[in-house]
């Protein structure tokens, strides 16, 4: 009896051990939908490489999941495949380059930032840090942080670790940093004064920096730009000179095909801005002058009696 009952319990030792007698024989539970389409979505990511259709299986998958919670299935493991099905998702829209809606993406599926696992927080921020767009993660990991159930997870620190130096400090929020790792118990003595001397540092160099330190690359375009369209405006300012010494003896004819020539030169400037303003008023005054030149003699007969 013992050698059968021996054999009867082998093929089922991954169902929790040998049965007992009175125990009922309990049989595999069929995966969910939820768990095939998981594994449907992380083959497509990353065997087949197509990007958009991992991203809609993830999506059918956590529609199946929210029916399925309507229906009153376990909890925890709908938890855990939803994580795992955000997971590959962030991972299928940041290599279509359509990072930017990890977030709007991610929180649809969580409504609030407290509600999102360690491990998906941990991508986000990552992924908004790497593409120079901390501030996009500030409001939602300041949120998660401040949680009274998410301080007591084991992955706090690490969070707050990451939120510090990927967030706050590039985004210049040094007292909320330092208010973070002062009030934080999940810092150990030697952490805490790893983040306040990193806190310090960077104060000092905000206030070594002088007050429009963002604005001097455009200030200085701007003033390369104004000194170079200057020496352009004296260099015309001359050139004009000497053809107005030189229309006053040239015949009229040429001195009007001249002067719209240099009128058709100035007008490849932009004709509606103001620096273009001074060329025409001056054109209009040099034809003025060749007038009188040309008709003055009319004017000036001696008179006879």
């Amino acid at each position: 009896m013992k050698s059968d009952a021996a054999g009867s319990a082998g093929p089922l030792k991954g169902l929790g051990g040998p049965l007992r007698s009175s125990e009922p024989a309990r049989t595999a539970a069929p995966a969910s939908p939820a768990v095939h389409l998981l594994e449907e979505a992380a083959d497509l990511l990353v065997v087949h490489l197509d990007f958009p259709a991992a991203l809609q299986t993830c999506e059918r998958a956590c529609q199946s999941l929210a029916d399925d919670a309507l229906a009153g299935e376990p909890a925890a493991t709908s938890l855990e495949v939803k994580c795992s099905l955000c997971v590959v998702g962030i991972q299928a829209l940041a290599e279509m380059d359509r990072w930017r809606e990890v977030l709007s993406w991610v929180l649809q599926y969580y409504q609030v930032p407290e509600k999102l696992p360690p491990k998906v927080l941990e991508l986000c921020i990552l992924l908004y840090s790497k593409m120079q767009e901390p501030a996009a993660m500030l409001d939602v990991a300041r949120a998660w942080l401040q949680d009274p159930d998410n301080q007591a997870l084991p992955e706090y620190r690490v969070l707050a670790e990451l939120h510090l130096q990927r967030v706050l400090l590039p985004l210049g929020h040094l007292s909320e940093a330092e208010e973070l790792v002062v009030s934080s118990a999940a810092f150990g003595e030697e952490q805490r004064q790893g983040v306040l001397q990193a806190v310090h540092k960077a104060r000092q160099q905000q206030r070594q920096e002088p007050s429009g330190f963002q604005e001097l690359p455009k200030i200085n375009r701007e003033g390369s730009f104004s000194h170079k369209f200057l020496s352009l405006l004296r260099l015309l300012h001359r050139l004009w000179d000497a053809i107005v010494s030189h229309f006053l003896s040239v015949p009229f004819k040429r001195s009007l095909l001249a002067a719209l020539i240099l009128c058709v030169l100035v007008l490849r400037f932009d004709p509606a801005s103001p620096p273009s303003l001074p060329f025409l008023y001056q054109l209009a005054q040099l034809l003025q002058r060749i007038r009188k030149a040309m008709f003055a003699h009319l004017y000036q007969l001696p008179l006879h009696d």
